[in-house]
């Protein structure tokens, strides 16, 4: 699965293009700005876009679904908690497949309610759950800290630490790191109870 990271808009958001390089089935993970630029890389690469998938419902990771599938015909993928337009909803522990790759849904909550981490060849797509350096915001509605706690810790933190993390922003050194550095590095990811985890985030 090659991964096109396209940085777009003025809130350093990513928006991925994930490809499947032995059928040129792609998928569109998060499309908000720039959207010309995104059309460019797909069709440079004569790619078929076969789903727009959104890690979250807020609007910089889904303002340019409508327009992309306009342009593809591509279907909207998004957690069954969403509140926005979809086609098709995803759970925990379903697939997403697209030509010979495949993702795993994993449902994160703590940023908002349908956050979701994808998992597939050696990589998590993160979404505003877990950037390098740092976690997604739990002051907006639907956010919790204790949701967050739990999907960072009882979730991701039990993962594969080889997996090559690839987050939904790029506020961190490097636009993506895995998640053994992560653990390492990630003031976020340090081990707290959960009362310690509430308590920090409340007063960040």
């Amino acid at each position: 699965m090659k991964v096109h990271q396209i940085q777009v808009g003025n809130m350093q958001n990513f928006t991925y293009i994930l490809e499947d390089e032995d059928t040129d089935t792609a998928i569109v993970l998060d499309p908000s700005w720039d959207l010309e630029e995104i059309q460019k890389v797909i069709e440079k690469n004569n790619l078929k876009v076969k789903y727009i998938v959104n890690t979250h419902h807020h609007f910089d990771h889904t303002i340019g679904n409508e327009y992309m599938t306009k342009i593809t015909g591509a279907k909207i993928i998004q957690h069954s908690a969403s509140t926005l337009k979809n086609d098709m909803t995803v759970s925990d522990g379903d697939k997403i497949k697209f030509g010979n790759s495949e993702l795993t849904v994993f449902h994160t909550p703590g940023h908002s309610k349908d956050s979701i981490c994808l998992i597939g060849d050696g990589k998590i797509f993160s979404g505003d759950t877990l950037f390098v350096g740092n976690c997604g915001r739990v002051d907006l509605p639907g956010g919790s800290a204790k949701e967050l706690y739990h999907s960072l810790f009882d979730i991701l933190h039990k993962m594969d630490e080889k997996l090559v993390l690839y987050p939904g922003h790029n506020y961190g050194s490097y636009p993506s790191s895995t998640l053994g550095k992560e653990k390492k590095t990630n003031f976020v990811l340090q081990p707290r109870t959960e009362q310690e985890f509430l308590e920090f985030m409340n007063s960040e």
